[in-house]
Parts: C-alpha cells; sequence; structure tokens
C-alpha cells in the first residue's frame, strides 16, 4: 500500500491561494508555471482534489474546452474530486466523484491506487480531513518567495511539532522544499 501525501506549494507566510482562489501569485514565480519534476510526487497513481481545486482546474485551464490539456498535468491517473455538487468532466478523464468523510470514500480510493501513492492536491481543508482520519502519512510543502494578505490557509488545523517529523529542506529554484512524515498521534491511557 502506498503513502497518502499532501503535496502543494504555498506562500511563505502559508496561503496556497489567495483571496479570489487564484494561483497568479505562484505562476509569476520563475518555476511556478512548470515546476522542475522533483516538486511533483513521482509515485502518485491518485490524485485527490476538493471541489474549489477542481472548479479551478477546469476554469483557468480551459480544460473543457481542449480535454488534452486534462492529460498535461493529471495523466490518466484517476483523480477522486470531493464534492457535493454535480461538476462537469473534460473528455477522456477518468474523474471519480465522492460526497461524505474522507474516512468513507478512502476504500475505494486506495483500491484504485493500489500500490501507488495516492496525492492529495488540495485543497487545504481536505489534506486536513486526511490528517483527521489518520490517513495522511506525509506533508511536501513548496515554499515559494511570496507573501499574501489573505487567501486559502495550507493546513487549516493545529498540529503540533510532535506530529511532524522534518525528512528534508532543499532549494529548489527559487522554492524552498520542506517534506514532513506525519507521525502517528501518541494515545494517553
Amino acid at each position: 500500500m502506498g503513502r497518502i501525501v499532501f503535496d502543494t506549494a504555498a506562500t511563505i507566510n502559508g496561503w496556497i491561494a489567495d483571496e479570489h482562489d487564484s494561483l497568479s501569485w505562484l505562476f509569476a514565480v520563475p518555476g511556478g508555471e512548470e515546476p522542475d519534476e522533483s516538486l511533483l510526487p513521482s509515485g502518485a497513481t491518485v490524485m485527490v482534489e476538493g471541489r474549489t481545486t477542481y472548479e479551478w482546474v477546469l476554469r483557468e485551464s480551459g480544460i473543457l474546452e481542449a480535454p488534452e490539456k486534462w492529460q498535461e498535468f493529471h495523466g490518466t491517473r484517476p483523480t477522486f474530486v470531493f464534492t457535493h455538487r454535480e461538476l462537469p468532466v473534460p473528455e477522456g478523464a477518468d474523474i471519480r466523484f465522492v460526497s461524505g468523510s474522507v474516512t468513507d470514500a478512502l476504500p475505494a480510493i486506495r483500491e484504485a491506487a493500489g500500490d501507488g501513492d495516492i496525492w492529495v492536491v488540495g485543497g487545504g481543508d481536505l489534506a486536513g480531513q486526511f490528517f483527521d482520519a489518520g490517513a495522511l502519512d506525509e506533508l511536501a510543502v513548496s515554499i515559494a518567495p511570496v507573501a499574501l494578505t489573505g487567501g486559502a490557509p495550507l493546513f487549516p488545523r493545529r498540529v503540533e511539532s510532535d506530529r511532524l517529523h522534518l525528512e528534508s529542506a532543499e532549494a529548489v529554484g527559487q522554492f524552498a522544499r520542506l517534506r514532513y512524515r506525519i507521525m502517528a498521534a501518541e494515545t494517553t491511557a
């Protein structure tokens, strides 16, 4: 069974999107629009997105009009989208809409992933739900040299240092790449 990884980019003050759910700040950073391959999880066989992320991808990329663009980022991987709404699907994309809890959806997501990793693309609250369910194995963040005044927070949960173990920190172009292993919660008797 593979790992479940929340891998994303964020500003130096912890936002993954601005107040208008825009990532224009990210694409303005050298290497932000076409990230270095080392900034993307290589073993992911399944992707997971929230509704806001999915709708942003459809809107900003014009994928419904040019469905071949879906393959450029998502490839042929199944993509699970958490939503309670009816949403369009790009032609040829393997989209699987789910509603309800992460715990309820997890068996189908793991089955689709096989031995590969599961990449939680966004957003931060969805990744937090995986964390709350005890299912998140890694948090990988590419910190951009940008500060915003507000928006969508990276990880809207209180998480103490005993739950995060720094695995690596490196410079990749203009980004500081941080990888943390998620530690199991200590139980008290």
